[in-house]
């Protein structure tokens, strides 16, 4: 990422448009607009191919892979919902409901901790 940011700050500059604002796109064109997705997928698919075993890896893998990340390290559903741009967090419980510690027993301690422990 600091290579890809290092480049982008070296095209910008010998185009002469300066630094990028604050909220700039990671990846964009030299003019800060979005990448079209053919190029993006076309990009995609040289970078995969220079790796083992993850040729057969959509782009899309990535935002599944990011949503699982913040799910395990245990970032609320409603941030990772706004993360991904879902219109609800029902929709990303819906989507992502099996990554969710499957036993209840944070909710039991929650729930003795709250009794003062008397369970």
């Amino acid at each position: 990422m600091r290579q890809h940011r290092r480049q982008q700050l070296e095209l910008r500059l010998q185009l002469g448009v300066g630094k990028p604002s604050d909220d700039a796109l990671v990846f964009s064109d030299h003019e800060g607009k979005p990448i079209s997705p053919n190029n993006l997928s076309t990009w995609w698919r040289r970078a995969i191919a220079k790796l083992p075993n993850v040729s057969h890896v959509k782009f899309h893998a990535l935002r599944h892979s990011h949503a699982s990340a913040l799910i395990a390290a245990g970032v609320d559903l409603v941030k990772v919902s706004r993360r991904l741009g879902h219109g609800s967090a029902t929709i990303t419980l819906n989507v992502y409901a099996h990554l969710f510690n499957k036993t209840d027993d944070d909710a039991a301690k929650a729930i003795e901790a709250a009794l003062g422990g008397k369970l």
